[in-house]
């Protein structure tokens, strides 16, 4: 996102499996970084259909989190998305702790 919170760019970064992705923080923030990015908001679903965010969805926003931080592009949201509905884990206050 840019500084008005307009989209710059919508990468797919991962494709899991049916039950699990792994993460690498730093490849969430390439091409934000490649765009000039003010701002990022990170999205992913649960094949399940279940959008409860998992301990692990938790600790990988706290890392995104600290991350965004350091290299002062805002984490807006995680949002988690299931059947027909989705988890914001900021509105939950998950991962986004000061």
């Amino acid at each position: 996102l840019d500084t008005r919170n307009r989209v710059l760019h919508t990468p797919t970064i991962y494709i899991g499996s049916l039950n699990t992705s792994v993460v690498r923080v730093g490849e969430l923030f390439r091409a934000a970084i490649k765009e000039n990015a003010a701002a990022l908001i990170v999205a992913h679903n649960h094949p399940s259909g279940d959008p409860s965010p998992s301990p692990e969805d938790v600790r990988v926003t706290r890392n995104i989190v600290k991350a965004g931080k350091l290299l002062d592009i805002e984490v807006l949201d995680h949002v988690v998305i299931g059947h027909h509905r989705f988890v914001s884990l900021k509105e939950r206050g998950l991962g986004f702790e000061s």
